[in-house]
């Protein structure tokens, strides 16, 4: 029986697991980007085990291990004086109760290692320099129509080309974007350039009126990550590549903790990004016969909960999982859907909820949340137990 060839369009994170799993499964992939090379921009990733399972399983999570570091806890600081509000353990309890590890890694390390795994299993898989402008469905297949005039054709299409879909735009119209308000600060400090024992190596929120920052190890412990996200009238780019000044970086946060000083004052003052943070609604039609969407096509994610990444290669694993059980094309599409839409659904509101937990006004607004819920355990529940290889596909 000659194999489906799936196209994928889009070769980050999500285009790359997803790509993993279908060889995995049997099939035949080609993945077309339109990046003149293959990278990946930003900085730190967090990997739960929802997520470990399926790098696990493509062979890559013993590799992306050694190169991350797994914290011992997450915890939620306020923003002056640094005192932890609430905490839940991870590392050791993480692992023993989820069967897999919390990491945190560079992404640029992720995706070097999800590229080679993709071309080990299938060498040249993977064009750049494709620009998708439309695609068309017949009883031959879909076939792919680009900006350099040439066309391909395939039995079933995967669109994981970001927030911006062609794809997605094609199957169920524009998604409209709403500016949060917020725009996210990252910086990386290398170890060597901070003090001695700085910083213990947890995952920490620091909340404040207005504005948050998280800070994580990765790289080993080698690099510390920053991620400031401060309310600003006025949308900038959409852009992980966008400079702006250290000294508006430094005002804004004024008045913090001495150790988030120290990470600033610290930073290459040629090296600060900083990108407007927009809300998509999860898209409710995700498939017509032949195609389908998964990742930030189908449902982006405000980094307020850290799943944002994890939920695109989920998609990669169910929808794998759909397409090999299920031999009609467009029932498995549909399966898959069904299998995902409340899930990551769930995943943006908690991530928009978590927005204003983050910016609440005042202290003691701080400690009445936390004083009635345990978050650890809710995470556990439900976020971090899933397990997209194994999960029952309703």
């Amino acid at each position: 029986m000659k194999k489906r060839k799936i196209l994928i369009v889009g070769a980050g994170l999500g285009g790359l697991s997803a790509a993993g799993c279908l060889l995995k499964a049997g099939f035949d992939i080609e993945i077309y980007e339109q990046a003149p090379s293959l990278g990946e921009v930003g900085a730190g990733i967090q990997m739960s085990a929802n997520a470990m399972h399926v790098l696990n399983y493509l062979g890559i999570g013993e590799k992306i291990s050694a190169q991350s570091v797994r914290p011992e806890a997450y915890v939620f600081r306020l923003h002056n004086t640094g005192e932890i509000i609430d905490r839940f353990a991870l590392s050791d309890e993480h692992l023993a109760l989820h069967k897999a590890p919390y990491n945190q890694a560079h992404r640029a390390d992720l995706h070097n290692l999800l590229t080679e795994m993709v071309l080990e299993l299938k060498p040249n898989s993977i064009q750049l320099n494709k620009t998708l402008k439309y695609f068309e469905e017949s009883d031959r297949g879909v076939r792919l129509f680009f900006d350099d005039g040439t066309n391909v054709i395939g039995d079933i299409l995967i669109g994981a080309d970001g927030v911006k879909s062609v794809i997605r735009d094609q199957i169920s119209g524009k998604v409209p974007a709403t500016y949060t308000g917020d725009s996210a600060w990252r910086i990386t400090v290398p170890k060597e350039a901070l003090p001695e024992n700085f910083m213990d190596h947890v995952m920490s929120v620091w909340m404040g009126p207005g504005k948050h920052a998280v800070t994580y190890w990765i790289k080993g412990g080698t690099l510390l990550n920053f991620v400031g996200c401060v309310e600003t009238p006025v949308a900038s780019d959409e852009s992980w590549t966008a400079k702006f000044p250290w000294e508006e970086m430094k005002s804004n946060f004024k008045g913090w903790h001495q150790d988030i000083q120290t990470v600033i004052d610290l930073a290459d003052k040629n090296e600060c990004f900083r990108w407007a943070l927009y809300n998509r609604p999860v898209v409710k039609n995700w498939s017509t016969s032949q195609a389908t969407i998964l990742g930030d096509a189908a449902h982006a994610t405000l980094p307020y909960l850290a799943q944002g990444a994890a939920m695109a290669i989920e998609d990669g694993a169910v929808l794998a999982r759909c397409l090999k059980d299920v031999s009609e094309t467009s029932e498995a599409l549909n399966l898959y859907q069904r299998n995902r839409y409340d899930r990551t659904k769930k995943v943006v509101e908690t991530s928009n909820a978590n927005r204003k937990l983050f910016h609440l006004d005042n202290e003691a607004e701080i400690r009445a949340y936390f004083s009635d819920r345990d978050e650890g355990a809710s995470r556990n529940d439900w976020l971090y137990s899933y397990n997209p290889l194994t999960t029952v596909l309703k």
